[in-house]
């Protein structure tokens, strides 16, 4: 579910937030990179169960409205049923590997929130995608589907409530919400009806190895911070730590640290990678800054001999 990019976040994040509290603790920053990228599971978990709330949502209102989704309009669909039959609702909502996992972690947020359940629930009866659904006489797997992934893409991923209330509850989902939305898509495209329960309850990291890069590149950034301010500073001779931007700096020695002291990563991979971050979280210039300077490193660590890489390397 995380790529070895999101893990660099993650760690950048975990370095910025170091920074800006001025707090030296390694402990309290490993601590919070692995809440962190546990966190990311648990966002995954709640979106997932959105979904399966909003299917209990139209199962209940069906039975108390005796037959009628909505008063006035409901009768006009020939199956009432066919949205809490959907599929791949169905599915998700059916899952007790979800439900498992949500009663582990004792998130109730749904429960306690229902007021955005009923928000999306409502938006959904109200769309167009839900009334051309509703009407086709069709049934099969792939129309419920795209069904459940329009009204994903253009009603609940971008909903600003949703947003706002998952922003509000962690600060650290801000960044974490489009990666889960995206990959929320991806496995509803890849969905089958013959899937088993594990197929929507993916592992968090690929393996061990995941979070072992993640801690080390942490740690090894932080207690060599010094040395990599001096590598910066010969490669900028008017270098003025002021004026280079906080998320500027971390990146450069989250970088400067990965060419030393990860072999299996390649440096093309390092620098490609940290590039596209740069894009993403800092200033406009700061990809064409970051380069700079890393392919003079880059250049002088194969003279020197410190590049030592083996093997085809890790994303």
């Amino acid at each position: 579910m995380l790529t070895r990019r999101h893990i660099r976040v993650k760690v950048m994040q975990c370095i910025y937030a170091l920074t800006q509290s001025q707090d030296d603790s390694l402990e309290k920053q490993q601590k919070f990179l692995r809440t962190s990228i546990e966190g990311m599971y648990v966002l995954y978990l709640l979106v997932l169960s959105l979904l399966s709330e909003i299917q209990h949502k139209a199962s209940g209102h069906l039975k108390i409205t005796s037959k009628k989704y909505l008063s006035g309009i409901s009768d006009e669909y020939p199956k009432k049923e066919k949205f809490i039959n959907n599929r791949v609702l169905l599915q998700i909502s059916n899952n007790s590997l979800l439900e498992d996992e949500l009663k582990k972690r004792k998130l109730q947020n749904w429960y306690l929130n229902e007021e955005y359940v009923k928000l999306i629930y409502k938006e959904i009866l109200e769309s167009e995608h839900y009334d051309q659904y509703m009407r086709s006489n069709q049934s099969s797997y792939e129309e419920d589907r795209q069904f459940v992934l329009d009204v994903f893409r253009e009603i609940i991923a971008p909903n600003e409530k949703i947003y706002e209330y998952f922003e509000d509850d962690k600060l650290t989902w801000v960044d974490d919400i489009p990666i889960v939305n995206t990959f929320v898509l991806k496995l509803l495209k890849k969905s089958k009806e013959s899937h088993n329960e594990s197929f929507f309850l993916p592992k968090l990291l690929k393996d061990q190895a995941d979070m072992d890069f993640a801690q080390k590149l942490l740690t090894t950034t932080l207690l060599n911070n010094t040395r990599w301010e001096k590598e910066i500073e010969g490669k900028t001779p008017n270098w003025d730590k002021d004026r280079i931007a906080d998320v500027d700096a971390i990146l450069l020695k989250m970088a400067i640290c990965e060419l030393l002291n990860f072999p299996s990563i390649p440096e093309k991979v390092t620098i490609n990678e940290f590039l596209e971050i740069a894009k993403e979280y800092s200033t406009p210039k700061s990809s064409i800054f970051i380069n700079g300077i890393l392919d003079k490193l880059v250049k002088e660590y194969r003279v020197e001999g410190k590049l030592k890489k083996t093997g085809r390397g890790l994303l």
